[in-house]
């Protein structure tokens, strides 16, 4: 039985991002020039893969960041499942140093299993992953109609999903590390998922080390 190939990304930059501003699902920003070039050397280096579909989430830096494949004429769905978690209170702000204990806190509480706790005003990781489940029913019914899928999402959101799809509790889920525009490389046999490629960044050789510098702060 062929397994199907699910290539799976989060968005390249934006200026959020590079100011270290919290960006979820209620901040609805573009890909700023950085991104735009991780974006561009993604394309370049796997647009020879034949994608059956792309599905991104409705912001448009997801979008944006598969563009380049879209306009080849593939498939392509917009999903609110995969949207970003809400950072809730503290979207677009900048972060304080009151903010990043703020923010290391939640973290703490989640990976001590304690994921039906909200952020202020936001998500918590269980809501995320409810919201995520009829997706990833998706995924499992469409799998013999596409070989090859491509998922651009969003990087809190894409621990929990991965989490969902590997069979790890939602307390694990910062084991997934990510940047802008990193590869997950997963293979789903009808009856499990694996990983191949672990946070690939393999397409960035062609960038200038000025280029590839890395944001290293979760998801802001």
């Amino acid at each position: 039985m062929t397994s199907q190939k699910i290539y799976l990304i989060r968005h390249g930059q934006t200026d959020f991002n590079l100011r270290g501003i919290v960006q979820g699902s209620g901040v609805d920003a573009s890909l700023n020039e950085k991104g735009r070039l991780q974006a561009q050397s993604f394309f370049d280096f796997y647009r020879s893969v034949p994608f059956n579909r792309i599905y991104v989430s409705k912001l448009k830096r997801s979008r944006e960041s598969v563009a380049s494949f879209i306009d080849l004429g593939i498939p392509f769905e917009e999903h609110a499942e995969l949207n970003e978690i809400s950072w809730g209170n503290r979207e677009g702000q900048k972060i304080t140093p009151e903010e990043d204990a703020y923010y290391h806190w939640i973290l703490k509480q989640w990976q001590e299993g304690k994921t039906s706790i909200p952020i202020e005003g936001g998500d918590s990781p269980d809501a995320v992953a409810i919201r995520q489940r009829p997706f990833v029913d998706l995924l499992r019914t469409r799998k013999h109609q596409d070989n090859t899928i491509l998922i651009c999402m969003h990087g809190r959101a894409m621990r929990i999903l991965l989490c969902q799809l590997l069979n790890y509790p939602l307390g694990s889920m910062d084991m997934f590390e990510h940047q802008n525009l990193g590869l997950y490389l997963l293979q789903f046999n009808g009856d499990q998922f694996t990983v191949d490629l672990y946070n690939n960044t393999d397409h960035f050789t062609q960038l200038s080390p000025t280029q590839e510098v890395k944001i290293l702060s979760p998801e802001k």
